[in-house]
């Protein structure tokens, strides 16, 4: 295998492709066991990425909702 970027740097997209890229070389079924094992590895260490990823850009909207919840005048409804 080639000299892998860490999980840590990858942009969302990045680790998402490479994971789609590993799941198909899994469903192949063309590599050892070792090559398995190190394949699986890394589909989890992308797949935890992609969902920090994820939580991050949902904490962004939120956070955006928010101030512009604060922002918006008072209609008077409850």
């Amino acid at each position: 295998m080639a000299a892998e970027t860490p999980v840590a740097d990858l942009s969302y997209e990045q680790a998402r492709d490479e994971l789609v890229r590993v799941v198909t070389e899994l469903e192949q079924g063309a590599a050892t066991l070792e090559q398995s094992l190190a394949l699986w590895e890394r589909g989890e260490a992308l797949a935890r990425r992609c969902e920090e990823w994820l939580i991050g850009a949902k904490a962004r909207l939120d956070a955006a909702r928010a101030a512009a919840g604060d922002a918006a005048p008072a209609t008077g409804e409850s």
